[in-house]
Parts: C-alpha cells; structure tokens; sequence
C-alpha cells in the first residue's frame, strides 16, 4: 500500500539529489523541483511522519481556523500556533489579522461559502466530479499576508469510500509539507466521519518544492534515520450539515500511538 513516508522520503532525496538552485521571494535561495504528486492510503494510518516530531496541534488549529473562516492571530495565539506572526509583521497589517486568507475564501469566497456546498454535494450528489473548493481569489491577493498555498482541493467517493486531494504552488518540503499532510489527512477523516464513508486515499499535487538552503543539512539528517509505525487519529464526530455548518472542536481529536523521533529543528524562511 502507498504510505506517505515512502512518498516524502523519495521527495526529499529527489530534491537534495536532483534539484536545482533557484532564488525565492525570502532570499534565502532553494534547491527546487516542479511538478510532483505525493500520496497515501489512509488505511494503513494516520500521515503524520515519524521520523521528526511533527506538532498535530498545529495541524488541527490550523485546520479548525479555516474551517471557522477565520482569518485573526488571536485563535492561532490561544492555541500556541505563532509561526505565522512574522508573515503579520512583515505584511504591515495592523488589525491582528493575516486578511481574506484561507478561512475566508473557503466560508466566503465572493459571498460563496464554499465548505457549506461541498457538504450539500456529498449528502446530496455524492458522485459528482464537482464537490471542490478554490482558496485562490486573485481580487484579494493583495490584501492577504501571504497568498494561499495550498489553493485548493477536491472531493472523491466511490465504493464506499471517502478520497481528498489538494493542490499547492508552493512547497516548503522540510517545514511546511508535513503540516499539510497532516492537515488534508484530518480534513480527509472529519468528512469520512461526518458522513458515513471508508477513509480512502490522500493525494497531492504539488508545483514549487524546495528545501531552503539552510534545510539541506536537516534532510540528509532526516533521510538518515528510519521510520516508525504511524498513528491513528479517532473523532468523536467528523464534519456535518444539518441547519448549518457543524465543525469539530479539538476536543473531538485524539492522535493515538504517534511515538516520533526527536524534532529536528530548522529556521522559518518568511
């Protein structure tokens, strides 16, 4: 069976080994390649790596946030997610948020809101090959900290199960990757749960992967050491539409068996 870890190690090497030098927006320079897929059978458990400690809170905060429509530092704060402040700062905003992000354009992209249709699509046409969102509103982009970078995702079912894959331009492969994945892969299980599906395959598509160039030491490091069984993740209730919208809290979360690796540490490129 696919199994992320096989998938993010053959990335990772595929970078060190076979990537180029390109500049990037930070300054910091990258070893990059374009255009990769990566993808995992949710079957064989939950995609959070292993062989690095990898901070599920973060994953699930963030996540919550989005799904709220949310855009403010203030929930990320309280649930000690910071690494987004610098991108604040440096954005020049001065209203405690990071503007029409992600949350915004998934609960209110144009006055759409788009997690509301996505739900409706799955209780009511569950094969259609349109149950999708786009986070990439190119009016807003200028209003945002940061653009989207993941921009987008889509719903699969067949035969009982429940598949998600999402597109993202731009790939910090060493920091940022792992998160997502972890991210999608909850995504993925709240909308299996909420509506009675089979957890079924995650799949990404990727433009942009890079590692910074003062990641490149941390790669080899992580390639050098071998991973472990991944966990499960267990959720009281999943994602649903009855009169509205119902979202899952973090108390409906639990990450069982995640025994990782030491954290391997490496600077934030904003």
């Amino acid at each position: 069976m696919i199994n992320v870890q096989d998938e993010y190690r053959g990335l990772l090497s595929g970078i060190l080994n076979g990537g180029k030098e390109k500049d990037d927006r930070t300054g910091t320079g990258t070893r990059s390649v374009f255009g990769r897929i990566l993808r995992h059978n949710m079957g064989i458990g939950f995609p959070l790596l292993t062989a690095k400690k990898i901070y599920f809170n973060y994953a699930i905060t963030e996540l919550l946030w989005i799904l709220q429509g949310r855009d403010d530092l203030f929930y990320l704060h309280s649930h000690g997610v910071t690494y987004w402040d610098d991108n604040y700062k440096k954005s020049g905003r001065t209203d405690d948020t990071l503007g029409p992000v992600y949350g915004k354009q998934l609960r209110n992209f144009n006055g759409v809101d788009q997690l509301e249709q996505i739900l409706k699509q799955i209780k009511q046409e569950p094969s259609s090959r349109r149950i999708m969102a786009s986070l990439w509103n190119p009016p807003e982009l200028d209003d945002m900290a940061l653009p989207p970078c993941h921009h987008g995702f889509q719903v699969y079912i067949n035969e009982g199960k429940l598949s998600l894959s999402w597109s993202q331009r731009s790939v910090d492969v060493f920091l940022g990757l792992p998160y997502d994945i972890a991210m999608y892969g909850l995504l993925l299980l709240m909308l299996a749960k909420g509506f009675g599906y089979k957890p079924g395959e995650l799949v990404c598509f990727m433009g942009d992967c890079h590692l910074y160039n003062n990641h490149l030491t941390q790669a080899t490091q992580y390639l050098n050491r071998a991973d472990g069984k991944l966990p499960t993740v267990e959720l009281k209730k999943g994602l649903s539409l009855t009169d509205k919208v119902d979202i899952p809290t973090h108390e409906d979360i639990s990450l069982i068996n995640y025994n990782p690796a030491t954290l391997i540490k490496a600077p934030l490129a904003t």
